[in-house]
């Protein structure tokens, strides 16, 4: 009788999950017969010029799509079109010493984002979203230190792009 019971629990759980629909722990919302992505160039327009910045945060954001989807990229005719430019990447003092020097500095890199769902129109968003990296002003951004701003706003960026995106958060 036991064994009955548990089949059945499976068998009734089975046919909950799969009358739910798809469900994605990621949260992502793909529209039905969504299938390809593609990350276009994001220009860098900012004022002060990190080489190669650019092409670190195109595959961050790719890298972040493939990773939470099942989504595939292509390099044209994607279902899903990112592309944009990097508006802003500027380094700033944030807070100060009692005698007026910086103590700490701020890196903020700020994304204009298009985005086209060219199988749901009407979720087609432009927005620009920004994120910040503080570190000592007796620090140089440069190095590992660099690279470990870079990896922390554009983690940041890139999952909050996915968010709007494809999640509706």
């Amino acid at each position: 009788m036991k064994k009955y019971i548990i089949h059945f629990s499976l068998l009734a759980f089975s046919f909950i999950l799969l009358g739910c629909g798809a469900y994605s722990f990621t949260g992502a919302s793909i529209p039905a017969g969504t299938e390809t992505y593609q990350v276009n160039r994001f220009e860098n327009t900012a004022l002060l010029i990190e080489p190669g910045l650019e092409r670190d945060f195109k595959i961050a954001l790719e890298d972040l799509i493939q990773n939470q989807t099942n989504l595939t990229l292509v390099p044209s005719k994607g279902d899903l079109v990112y592309e944009g430019e990097i508006t802003e990447y500027r380094i700033s003092p944030t807070t100060a010493t009692s005698d007026n020097r910086a103590a700490q500095n701020r890196l903020t890199i700020n994304v204009k984002l298009r985005f086209f769902n060219r199988k749901k129109e009407e979720d087609n968003l432009e927005k620009s979203f920004s994120f910040f990296y503080d570190y000592p002003a007796s620090g140089v951004l440069t190095g590992s230190q660099k690279t470990t701003a870079h990896e922390e706003i554009f983690e940041r960026i890139t999952q909050d792009i996915f968010n709007a995106t494809l999640a509706k958060w």
